[in-house]
């Protein structure tokens, strides 16, 4: 019990590190694209947009290799390799000189980017079903406290130049990266290794096999809007509150690291409590709801502080999460975990290639000069529906009986 307490904690530090990295260059990468590209916000969210679409795809087609790398190998090469292909990243978008430097840099942290799949399939090798949520809520926790740091430093050395928190971002990579090579232990032993299959590699095959699962396969319709969904605020907050408040990256980072505040004291303190007292199924539902709730509150949102008020609602559906990757993880045997994390991590990419174009797009189209009506909040309106089906599918999926009887 005390080794798997130091596990856990000795990821849950490495999570931190790497995601105040990822938390840092966020309030800047609006300026610097408009720095590299000459354009207005509205033209930046389009090409942000794309910019996830080029880490989602390659993530898309690299993270069931990598899910399947850790099953044979072990998590902790895989997951070293992977911090250390984002601080390649970072550093290549330190150096861009042009937008096309942006892209390589995000192609690579795509290809290497399996940080989040690994961590959670450690994490799933060292649980046991009672607390399966409660450590996977610690992921979400990890992001809070990574968000809490990363844009507010990311915000306040922004005003010394764009570029300058990615060269922070990269020595925190390179940092974490000792870290666990010196630290971070082995979760997944020789004898729950099984051999690389290409075969489970394939992106599109490895989603497939989510249907040997039920209670996986009937809810990937409402994962999939839910990921979709999401993109509404994470692709557009920044360029939302730049149109909308005229915020700045100090802003920007400050509303981010409250963000982060609200996202680790929900998953990393409410879920302890509300999971275990309501059950998985009730999180769900519940957090779904509360998202909804919180997309519509921030397009109708006309001053900052109501922003940070509406936080509230839309944090709280964060119990939802660990409630989904609870069920989920629950059907599928230990020496399957990692399969299972890159196939997850493939859904999510996928989600992604779409998510981000659509939302910047749609809060490109309702921004720009020739706009049909000026309604910069259109993306939170377009993912809180999104929500309300997620909500409907995933009922429908854990109790089809009662809707046949109806």
């Amino acid at each position: 019990m005390k080794e798997k307490k130091a596990a856990i904690g000795f990821i849950f530090i490495t999570l931190i590190i790497d995601i105040t990295g990822w938390g840092l260059i966020i309030p800047v990468l609006p300026t610097l694209i408009e720095e590299l590209t000459g354009e207005g916000v509205s033209a930046a969210a389009r090409w942000a947009g794309w910019l996830g679409f080029a880490y989602a795809i390659t993530q898309f087609l690299f993270a069931p290799i990598v899910g399947n790398l850790s099953d044979k190998y072990g998590r902790r090469p895989v997951l070293l390799f992977s911090l250390l292909g984002f601080g390649i990243d970072y550093i290549l978008l330190a150096l861009a000189p042009t937008m096309a430097w942006l892209f390589i840099g995000r192609i690579i942290a795509g290809m290497t980017g399996a940080s989040i799949t690994t961590a959670s399939a450690y994490i799933a090798d060292i649980s046991t079903a009672e607390t399966r949520a409660k450590n996977f809520g610690m992921i979400g926790a990890a992001f809070g406290l990574g968000f809490i740091l990363g844009p507010v430093l990311g915000g306040l050395l922004g005003q010394y130049g764009p570029r300058v928190p990615f060269w922070t971002a990269a020595g925190l990579c390179f940092l974490n990266t000792l870290y666990g090579f010196f630290i971070l232990p082995e979760s997944l032993d020789k004898a729950h290794r099984r051999p690389f299959q290409w075969s489970s590699a394939i992106p599109f095959k490895s989603l497939l096999k989510l249907k040997r699962y039920p209670a996986i396969s009937g809810l990937i319709a409402s994962l999939v809007l839910v990921y979709i969904a999401g993109h509404a605020v994470q692709s557009n907050w920044s360029f939302y509150g730049i149109e909308r408040f005229a915020w700045d990256e100090k802003m920007i980072g400050i509303s981010l690291g409250v963000v982060g505040l609200l996202v680790g004291a929900v998953q990393g303190g409410l879920v302890r409590v509300v999971n275990p007292r309501i059950g998985n199924e009730r999180s769900v539902y519940a957090g779904l709801f509360l998202y909804a709730v919180g997309m519509i509150l921030f397009g109708v949102a006309t001053q900052t502080w109501m922003m940070f008020l509406f936080l509230i609602p839309y944090c709280l559906g964060g119990i939802c999460g660990p409630a989904l990757q609870a069920i989920i993880s629950g059907q599928v045997p230990p020496n399957q975990q990692g399969e299972l994390q890159g196939a997850l991590t493939s859904l999510m990419s996928a989600t992604s290639i779409i998510g981000p174009p659509l939302m910047t797009n749609t809060f490109a189209i309702f921004t720009q000069k020739s706009a049909p009506v000026y309604l910069p909040g259109a993306p939170f309106f377009l993912g809180a529906i999104l929500m309300f089906i997620s909500t409907f599918l995933a009922y429908r999926s854990l109790h089809p009986a009662k809707l046949l009887s109806a």
